[in-house]
């Protein structure tokens, strides 16, 4: 029966609406409460446990799509090509992601593969795009960012693990899990810093598979700046997103203005400056957000009308002319360096060449190879070598 139940349960809450749904379901829970026996009770609270979940992702789904006027799947694609296109970035950048994450120190030219993973269930509006990244060939990182929460997400991060160590695996009875790390790119103040799943082999004994959560919400802009964790710099304009819903007052408008511009935008600039990130990233970066900033805030009217999307639109477009010049010059240096590399090239064939021809000459005038070498100032051993070639010729 308790199968039956929560069969005809999904059945109805992927099929009817939210609202038909509300008013049939506590008809459902009110039956089963009544009941004396305890299993009724336990399948009644169960149900209550998986309503309350569904019904609070609904309703943030819902606030979402009607904030943005967006079809719910357009909503998650814009969080999951701006976090794919992050961590396509270079290598250097991602790297050092990495080590900020995981506490690794590896160097900037060290080899990322990209192993993309893919999850389709009911639940899949509620992953973004992760990626288990494998360092020099041999260390393995497991690195997904959730927009909302998911009750499940050390389930499924274990599942995604288990099956790449199962592809990857170089001994037949050896299996090597890649170390997670989930990035929450919400408010979570009510999550743990890491969350454990217990394993349980039975007389075997358990271990406990921990996922770290590095809750972004919770950090400064300054901080991003200190670990090196630039390239995640665009989902920061997540921060004062539910500010913003609320009001769109002055004060809340200069704060938009300033977290963009003097915050976000100075970070990407120094960090391009010093060299964390090269100047094809800070465009990315850039564009990353530029295409946030539309998502979340350029449909406001008072955003609109009031001419605020065009300052903020050309100061991020002038920061991307500004890289652009910048790359355009690099590459005009770099054409004129390889022109110098070739002249000289060219310059150093033709004095060996001029060498080369003294040494025959003075060889056939004086059949001396050390007195050949001493005139010009040449190694005996090269002359040496150039009189016996021409000798076996």
């Amino acid at each position: 029966m308790q199968y039956r139940g929560e069969q005809s349960f999904y059945r109805l809450q992927s099929k009817a609406p939210l609202n038909l749904f509300c008013l049939i379901y506590p008809r459902c829970v009110a039956g089963y409460v009544s009941k004396t026996n305890i299993f009724g009770k336990n399948i009644a609270l169960n149900y209550m446990k998986i309503f309350i979940n569904i019904t609070k992702y609904n309703m943030k789904n819902e606030e979402e799509v009607l904030m943005t006027n967006k079809p719910i799947e357009n909503v998650y694609q814009i969080y999951d090509r701006i976090f794919k296109r992050i961590l396509s970035l270079s290598s250097k950048a991602v790297i050092s992601l990495i080590n900020a994450l995981f506490d690794t120190d590896y160097p900037a030219d060290s080899k990322i593969t990209y192993n993309w993973t893919e999850y389709v269930d009911r639940k899949l509006k509620q992953t973004l795009a992760d990626v288990i990244l494998t360092v020099n060939s041999h260390y393995s990182y497991h690195i997904e960012a959730q927009m909302y929460p998911d009750e499940e997400i050390e389930l499924r991060v274990f599942d995604y693990s288990y099956h790449h160590a199962l592809k990857t695996k170089e001994h037949e009875y050896t299996l090597i899990f890649p170390e997670p790390q989930v990035i929450y790119l919400y408010e979570s103040k009510n999550t743990p810093d890491i969350i454990t799943l217990t394993l349980d082999f039975g007389t075997q004994g358990s271990f406990d598979y921990k996922v770290p959560i590095f809750k972004l919400m919770e950090h400064e802009v300054s901080e991003l700046d200190d670990r090196r964790m630039v390239i995640l710099i665009p989902f920061m304009l997540l921060k004062l997103r539910r500010k913003i819903e609320k009001e769109r007052s002055r004060e809340n408008m200069e704060a938009l203005r300033h977290l963009i511009i003097d915050d976000i935008m100075n970070l990407i600039v120094k960090n391009q400056a010093v060299g964390n990130i090269t100047a094809e990233d800070a465009i990315q970066l850039v564009n990353l957000v530029q295409r946030l900033y539309s998502h979340l805030y350029a449909h406001y009217k008072e955003f609109a009308e009031g001419g605020f999307n065009d300052m903020i639109q050309d100061d991020l477009v002038l920061e991307c002319d500004i890289f652009l010049k910048e790359i355009a010059q690099v590459k005009e240096e770099a054409a004129r360096v390889k022109e110098e590399a070739a002249q000289v090239k060219e310059e150093l064939e033709i004095a060996r060449q001029k060498q080369k021809s003294a040494v025959h000459r003075l060889y056939a005038l004086l059949g001396d190879a050390s007195q050949v070498a001493e005139i010009l100032e040449l190694p005996l051993s090269e002359v040496l070598c150039e009189v016996g070639e021409n000798t076996a010729k």
